[in-house]
């Protein structure tokens, strides 16, 4: 899951349009996935830091839990429905968002498009 998320992380600050959007965003937050944590710091709309868990000592914004399966099929090209959005996730009851929703709901494009970088490429995103 980290070389996945270091990906992102490569797509991300390669992306002036996704830079743009997240400009204002400066915090960490947590993903959790079956368990195992990673703090994605985030300064400017560029992802900063990735440190895995778990820390009791990292203070976080936010945070999506959910599980591996899940989140594989959150990140296929077309994803079923349910599957193709975070909170999809969460109706369908294999995802989890705890803590400041104000902070994630203000940053809520930025975070949503941050997540489907996942997803694989196809020729009109490169």
């Amino acid at each position: 899951m980290r070389s996945k998320l270091k990906t992102m992380q490569a797509r991300l600050n390669a992306s002036g349009h996704l830079k743009r959007l997240g400009r204002l965003f400066s915090e960490t937050v947590l993903i959790e996935i079956d368990g195992d944590e990673f703090y994605l710091t985030f300064e400017k709309g560029a992802l900063v830091s990735l440190e895995a868990g778990p820390s009791r000592k990292t203070p976080w914004r936010f945070a999506l839990r959910t599980d591996a399966a899940a989140l594989t099929q959150f990140w296929e090209p077309r994803p079923t429905p349910g599957f193709h959005d975070i909170f999809g996730l969460v109706k369908i009851g294999r995802g989890r968002i705890d803590g400041d929703m104000l902070m994630l709901v203000k940053n809520l494009r930025f975070f949503k498009e941050f997540m489907a970088l996942g997803r694989p490429q196809t020729g009109a995103d490169q």
